[in-house]
């Protein structure tokens, strides 16, 4: 079974726009700031996603699944079997299901900084930046986030030509680190209402 923290460690921090007392050490060069705020603008136009994710753990373990994104504030992440996790934020809220015991758990959405990344516009220059690098056709920016359960980091990288988040890869508070990568990624398709839903018969479960 996925752990619920890593779950939302693996969406949350990815898009994290937070503030702390973390910083980018450094300028920016003109070429590097273009960039960001090219990609910036670029997935702001993106209204609705859907594809296939891989997630690597630290052990080598792999999860596989499809993601289903509209903009604003609605996504949903699957993963295939044997898991029977699935995360669903509809606006309010994040939703951890499982399918087999037909349960959930909720978190507000005040306190997941993926919210931000659902909204309308995205600045990477919001976020707690502390290191940009260029190299073979991708951009990488490495983010700093203070999380309910401790700090996280994560780099996010960007394909140059595309614009496209194709992968992050995140360290934990304990340490431990994953690895998200997208791909058979489609853009701007009708997704049905039903994939950002929480089924009626499915009961909440109190947080331990």
């Amino acid at each position: 079974m996925i752990r619920r923290d890593a779950l939302l460690f693996g969406l949350a921090a990815a898009f994290t726009l937070s503030t702390s007392a973390w910083a980018l050490d450094r300028a920016l060069t003109p070429d590097e700031q273009t960039m960001i705020d090219k990609i910036g603008a670029h997935n702001s136009a993106i209204r609705t996603m859907v594809g296939r994710f891989l997630q690597i753990d630290t052990n080598g373990g792999r999860s596989e699944g499809t993601f289903f994104l509209e903009r604003p504030n609605k996504i949903a992440f699957r993963y295939a079997p044997p898991s029977r996790e699935e995360i669903v934020s509809i606006g309010n809220g994040f939703y951890v299901l499982n399918r087999r015991d037909e349960t959930y758990y909720a978190y507000p959405q005040d306190t997941i900084p993926l919210r931000q990344f659902l909204g309308d516009k995205i600045n990477l220059m919001d976020a707690n930046v502390i290191d940009v690098k260029t190299s073979d056709g991708y951009l990488t920016v490495t983010v700093i986030d203070e999380t309910v359960a401790g700090t996280v980091q994560v780099s996010l990288v960007f394909g140059t030509d595309t614009l496209d988040l194709v992968q992050w890869s995140l360290v934990e508070p304990s340490g431990a680190e994953l690895t998200f990568s997208l791909y058979d990624v489609e853009k701007d398709q009708k997704i049905p209402r039903a994939f950002f839903s929480i089924p009626a018969n499915y009961k909440p479960l109190k947080q331990g």
